[in-house]
């Protein structure tokens, strides 16, 4: 088709100009998603903990001198050491009792079975004070006991009072009321390990003691830590409570204390919490290391210490600053 008379060919367009390159993609800088919500909820946290780290410096009520005083006194710690003792007793024959609980629970013998459910239900259902106030009258009951043929003649018998002192009535109440929540610990423990490493162990001809010590117990123990240190937090707490049967522990010579001291009630106090504190966590410490032990071949690699947190903390914050420097 011819062009009009007169008319120009327009020229064709140029083609458009291709886009600046964009810069290498380590040159881009990724911005983080912003949440503000997090930052308002961090900021309103971090006000409400310097307000209370502040009233709880400067409020005289507390009278930090007089905590000073009282925080390393000999008479608070000698009261120490016995809870320790009550304590550390208290956890071995508790542990031990509890074994020997949840190894009857599960026999099959239908005498140990009803016998181990029936001490487990009575002892968790009796306040531990009860039972430590029953004990330390114990001798009302029986003035004396006897070791000889059942129901006939005794061979040996010995005054029931001079045998339960204070430590002795202490640690006996609080291992008989461990004892039974130490069972249901070591029960579930147990049940916990697969079902074919029992198997597998009788197809072995193992004996049934071997096949305890050897094989079941150390599985079960992944799971038997934790919840027993549990208990163990709570067992050293619940030591306060032989005040009521005239063993000065920690608490009972705080209280003996205030009592002589009636000015110095909210420092002695204090002086119990951060001990109890610190107790606490040394055990919570002491439970990360064995729960780590314990972990070996469960898992592909083991829970980092403290120690190896901080030191990847502080490489990953080299990292950050020589990214932001090269940037």
């Amino acid at each position: 088709m011819s062009e009009p008379p007169g008319a120009t060919i327009a020229a064709p367009e140029a083609p458009p100009a291709a886009d600046e390159p964009s810069p290498p993609l380590a040159a881009q800088r990724v911005q983080p998603l912003r949440r503000p919500g997090r930052w308002i909820a961090t900021a309103v946290v971090l006000v409400l903990a310097a307000q209370f780290v502040h009233g709880l410096v400067t409020n005289p009520f507390y009278q930090w001198d007089r905590w000073g005083y009282w925080f390393l006194r000999p008479t608070i710690l000698d009261g120490l050491v016995i809870t320790l003792e009550v304590t550390a007793y208290s956890a071995v024959l508790g542990l031990l009792g509890g074994i020997l609980l949840a190894l009857a629970r599960l026999s099959k013998s239908p005498v140990l079975r009803a016998v181990s459910w029936t001490y487990v239900w009575a002892l968790r259902s009796i306040p531990l004070i009860v039972v430590l106030l029953f004990l330390y009258n114990f001798s009302a009951l029986y003035k004396t006991l006897s070791i000889g043929v059942p129901f006939g003649p005794a061979f040996f018998s010995f005054d029931e009072s001079k045998l339960a002192t204070d430590m002795v009535v202490a640690v006996i109440g609080l291992s008989l009321n461990e004892a039974a929540y130490a069972a249901e610990v070591v029960r579930g423990g147990i049940l916990s390990v697969d079902q074919g490493q029992h198997e597998a162990a009788a197809a072995l001809g193992l004996p049934k003691g071997y096949q305890f010590r050897r094989i079941v117990f150390p599985q079960a123990l992944r799971s038997i830590t934790p919840n027993y240190v549990n208990q163990l937090i709570g067992l050293v707490k619940s030591t306060s409570l032989v005040f009521y049967v005239s063993l000065l522990d920690l608490f009972g010579t705080a209280q003996s204390m205030g009592s002589t001291y009636p000015g110095d009630i909210v420092p002695l106090l204090l002086v119990v919490t951060v001990w109890y504190l610190i107790l606490t966590s040394v055990v919570s410490v002491i439970q990360f290391y064995v729960e780590r032990y314990y972990a070996r071949g469960a898992t592909r690699a083991l829970p980092p210490t403290p120690l190896q947190k901080l030191r990847a903390g502080l490489t990953e914050l080299r990292a950050r600053i020589r990214r932001e420097a090269a940037v």
